[in-house]
Formats: C-alpha cells, sequence, structure tokens
C-alpha cells in the first residue's frame, strides 16, 4: 500500500511537471522562460505573448490539477476502503504533489511557475463550489485592486479555508499551509515591487498593445 501511495504521488508529480507553455512555446516560437517574468506560468505567457496564450496555458495548468485529483478519487479512492481522513489527506496529497511538479518540474530542470492556476484545478476538483467561489473572488480582487498578486493569495486564503472547514482531519490543514508558505517565497519577488509601486498592474496588461506572434 505504501508503495502504491508512493507510485501515486510520483505520477501527480510528473503530471504537474508537464507545463502548458510548451504547448504555447510551440506555437509561438518564444520561450517565455527567458521572456517577461521569466517563468512557465500563465500570467508570463499573458505578458509575454498576449491574453490569448495566458488563457490557453492557464486552462492546461488548471487542468492538471482537475485530472491528478479526479483521477484519484475515481481511480483509485473508489477500490479502497480508506475513512474520510485517509481520503482527504490522499486528495490533498496528490494536490500538492502535482503543484510541486508545476512549480518544480524534473523535465526543465525544476524551474516551472508559481502554481496559482493547478492550485485553482485542485481545488476545483475537491469541491467544484468552492473553487468556484475562490475563482470569481480572484478575479474580482484582482481587478478591485488592479492586482492579480492580491488576487492571488485571495484564492489560497479560500483554499485554507477549504481545507479548515470542509475537510477531515489536521493533514489537509497542513498541506494548504504548505502550500500557502510555498507560494509566499515564490511571490516574494512580487511583493517586493508591489511595495516599490512597480508590480504590473492589471489595467496596464489590458491597455498594452497585443504582441504579434
Amino acid at each position: 500500500m505504501v508503495v502504491s501511495m508512493i507510485s501515486i504521488l510520483v505520477i501527480s508529480y510528473l503530471i504537474g511537471s508537464i507545463h502548458g507553455s510548451k504547448l504555447a512555446q510551440y506555437l509561438s516560437g518564444v520561450n517565455i522562460k527567458k521572456e517577461g517574468l521569466k517563468n512557465s506560468g500563465a500570467s508570463n505567457a499573458a505578458i509575454v505573448l498576449g491574453a490569448k496564450y495566458g488563457v490557453l496555458v492557464a486552462i492546461i495548468d488548471i487542468l492538471k490539477g482537475v485530472i491528478v485529483v479526479i483521477g484519484t478519487r475515481f481511480l483509485v479512492l473508489k477500490y479502497t476502503d480508506f475513512t474520510l481522513v485517509e481520503q482527504d489527506i490522499l486528495l490533498y496529497s496528490v494536490g500538492a504533489a502535482v503543484i510541486l511538479g508545476h512549480n518544480f518540474p524534473i523535465y526543465t530542470k525544476f524551474k516551472g511557475g508559481k502554481g496559482t492556476a493547478t492550485l485553482i484545478g485542485v481545488l476545483l476538483a475537491l469541491s467544484w463550489p468552492l473553487g468556484l467561489i475562490g475563482l470569481i473572488l480572484l478575479i474580482g480582487t484582482t481587478f478591485l485592486t488592479d492586482y492579480l498578486l492580491i488576487g492571488v493569495f485571495v484564492f489560497y486564503f479560500v483554499f485554507i479555508g477549504a481545507s479548515i472547514w470542509f475537510a477531515e482531519g489536521i493533514g489537509p490543514m497542513a498541506i494548504a499551509g504548505f502550500l500557502f508558505l510555498m507560494a509566499v517565497v515564490l511571490h516574494i519577488e512580487n511583493f517586493r515591487r508591489l511595495m516599490r509601486k512597480e508590480e504590473m498592474k492589471i489595467s496596464t496588461f489590458l491597455s498594452k498593445k497585443k504582441p504579434s506572434v
């Protein structure tokens, strides 16, 4: 059983390591990891290549989280006698594994994105109503404050809340806390730019001319 669980986590990590930015690079001929914010996330794809590429990358990265969690629920948990506590721990664990794969992909020397889109997919798969609420709050806060960074962390608070009030045991809370701290570390430079008033505003991005690719 232990070997099986480790295998599931490894598979989740490897799926997370598959980046939507690779498809964007194939279609556009531009390696976004060498441009803009120099990462392979959806926001950088949008900054470098335009909104349509940002949406494409986001959809692929969201789907990774959805596929891993739903796959575990229906292909693994359906055939086990795990308690509710054990089920939630496994679902949150595979969610963390796919996000780790996105952030630190083995295929690209552990240099990936920051995990927001994949986290959205994870929460949507855990509970689509909570995921939808979180996504609405992310978008709403982003446009109200003019900063995606603030919207992202509002979503993280929704995710943490879900782990506290809608999951069984303390395991999911610990995993959510770990993912939150990892996100803080990965967004340190964003926070520094925000303090210096240099972080890109959504209004600035939307007013930019779309690149020709």
